[in-house]
């Protein structure tokens, strides 16, 4: 610390001493003659035990004695001169030194026990402060920065800092490290050794005392997580206090070693957890492919067997069936691996989607055209409202969620209870919904059933039979990863009078215009408003939309009819 600048500060202080001394004597030279020598000695020995609240134990001592000197000198006979009556006076002056002596040095020890007490209350209090900063801060930059600015605080000078992003390299790598503030080479290799060996450098700290800098490590349990290097450019004059500042500075430092610690093992655990995810999703991938490929694959090696090894005594009707399962089979397997796949690429990070603007009329058609072959009793209606907005949106993947949402919706509603393909407008959004009249999902599987690999219990047994069981338990999970891939969310919901309707709300945007559309547009306004009367107290008459209902698609995707869904 430099000590001339706080020198004003310091002289400052000494003024109440200063101003209790001088009270004490202008109060002598009243009383002197008006009070005997005993009472008139208790006025020095007061001041004395009150100056030492403001001055050091050695300027009060002198203090002290000086006054006794002074008092001797100016008031115990004879008068300006030192020679003391040993009968009278000698007892006097002794005890008056003793007790001023004993109370100056009483009061110096509490204060310095106070300044003690306040110092330690003030480093313990920035170690809290500190501690309470480092817990909210979520990156090593961010605690390094803190760190920083705690010694800041301490020193009065800007350390420089370096810390681990990761496990410690072979070597002295500068890309494995987060440098802040400026260090030169010198620096840097210090702050390296620092790391490595876990200890500090410096005056004081018993290894390489004769550099003027402090390197301090940022430890952990067992290990160091960074390094800090403070200059000793500006010393505090008390060893004392320099070895205090170091206490403390290090103290700061190893809490942030502990939080660069904590940091890096919540890392570690983070990875950890993504990799044991990823084996069990590639566990149950296996799994599912293991079982729900098997059965698929038996049917069509079956039904080929058959056709190779008895084609000729077989049927036409018999040769139509089997080929019929084999085209199913593949079908469903077609439809598993597209999922899977899908899945996979969505859940891959900085996955980008072929994003444009497309009708729902033509996404809906050729839904129903891939659906039809499995739905010969023409179950599926689907109804669309007037006027829709162009959808921004991937249209190979919507139309990958409507056929699985709807193949769903088959599977698990009876015969003839109709499938409902809805697309309708809502304030900032458009809904595309799929709605059955089956057995509905339990309360307690309708967040589950979209998890992979998960399939719902349903409230009533299933009436599809042996088709509504089998599937892999990824074709909900992909409808949902492809609905938030467009920025939207999938959602269940239970209908009144039996049934699930699964709709898919996509945020609604404005296409953007071409220039000669926008020019068009502009044209006309001003052309209406110039044309357009307004005479004072006339209304405008709002002209209501001609045609209500929504818009069904039919099988071949293009609108034929209006109604009401």
């Amino acid at each position: 610390m430099d000590t001339e600048h706080h020198f004003p500060w310091r002289a400052l202080r000494r003024l109440p001493a200063a101003a209790v001394w001088a009270a004490a004597w202008a109060a002598m030279l009243a009383l002197d003659g008006r009070v005997d020598l005993a009472n008139l000695a208790m006025l020095p020995v007061l001041a004395s035990a009150l100056a030492t609240l403001w001055l050091p134990i050695a300027p009060s001592l002198l203090l002290t004695l000086a006054s006794v000197l002074a008092f001797n000198w100016a008031f115990v006979p004879p008068r300006h001169d030192f020679t003391v009556d040993l009968r009278q006076d000698a007892l006097l002056l002794g005890a008056m030194l003793l007790v001023s002596a004993l109370v100056a040095g009483l009061v110096a020890r509490q204060r310095r026990l106070a300044d003690s007490a306040r110092h330690h209350a003030a480093q313990a209090e920035q170690l809290r402060r500190f501690a309470e900063a480092l817990r909210d801060a979520e990156a090593p930059a961010q605690q390094g920065a803190l760190l920083r600015q705690a010694l800041q605080q301490l020193w009065g000078a800007e350390p420089a800092l370096l810390l681990l992003q990761d496990a410690l390299p072979d070597s002295d790598d500068p890309q494995a490290v987060l440098n802040l503030g400026t260090a030169d080479a010198d620096a840097r290799a210090g702050l390296w050794q620092c790391l490595r060996q876990a200890r500090a450098f410096g005056p004081g700290t018993g290894a390489h005392g004769e550099l003027r800098q402090w390197y301090l490590p940022l430890r952990g349990r067992q290990a160091a997580f960074g390094a800090a290097v403070l200059a000793l450019d500006a010393l505090p004059p008390a060893t004392h206090e320099v070895e205090a500042l170091r206490r403390q500075a290090q103290a700061l430092c190893d809490q942030a070693g502990l939080s660069l610690q904590r940091l890096q093992a919540q890392r570690a655990a983070e990875r950890a957890r993504e990799q044991a995810q990823a084996q069990g999703v590639r566990n149950a991938l296996l799994a599912a492919i293991s079982h729900d490929y098997r059965t698929p694959l038996a049917a069509i090696l079956g039904a080929a067997t058959s056709l190779l090894e008895q084609g000729e005594r077989l049927t036409p009707a018999q040769r139509g069936r089997l080929a019929r399962s084999i085209v199913d089979e593949t079908t469903m397997l077609s439809r598993l691996t597209d999922n899977t796949l899908q899945l996979a690429r969505l859940d891959a990070p900085g996955v980008q989607l072929r994003l444009d603007w497309e009708s729902a009329e033509e996404i809906v058609g050729a839904v129903l055209r891939r659906v039809r072959p499995h739905d010969p009793g023409r179950r599926v209606r689907a109804w669309l409202a007037p006027g829709l907005p162009l959808l921004r949106c991937d249209a190979l993947l919507l139309a990958q969620l409507l056929e699985n949402l709807v193949d769903n919706a088959l599977k698990y509603s009876e015969a003839p209870a109709p499938v409902e393909l809805a697309v309708q407008p809502r304030p900032g959004h458009v809904v595309l919904a799929v709605r059955d009249r089956g057995p509905g999902v339990a309360p307690g599987w309708r967040e589950k059933v979209f998890e992979v690999f998960q399939r719902g219990e349903p409230i009533s047994a299933a009436p599809a039979g042996e088709r509504a069981r089998r599937g892999a338990g990824v074709g909900l999970a992909v409808c949902r990863a492809i609905a938030r891939a467009h920025g939207g969310e999938l959602r269940l919901r239970p209908r009144n009078n039996g049934g699930t309707s699964f709709e898919c709300w996509l945020p609604a945007s404005e296409p953007p215009r071409s220039p000669g559309e926008a020019d068009v547009a502009d044209a006309a306004a001003e052309q209406a408003a110039l044309d357009a009367p307004a005479p004072e107290g006339a209304q405008a008459q709002a002209q209501e939309p001609h045609g209500t209902g929504a818009q069904a698609a039919t099988s071949n995707g293009t609108a034929a009819a209006r109604g009401t869904p």
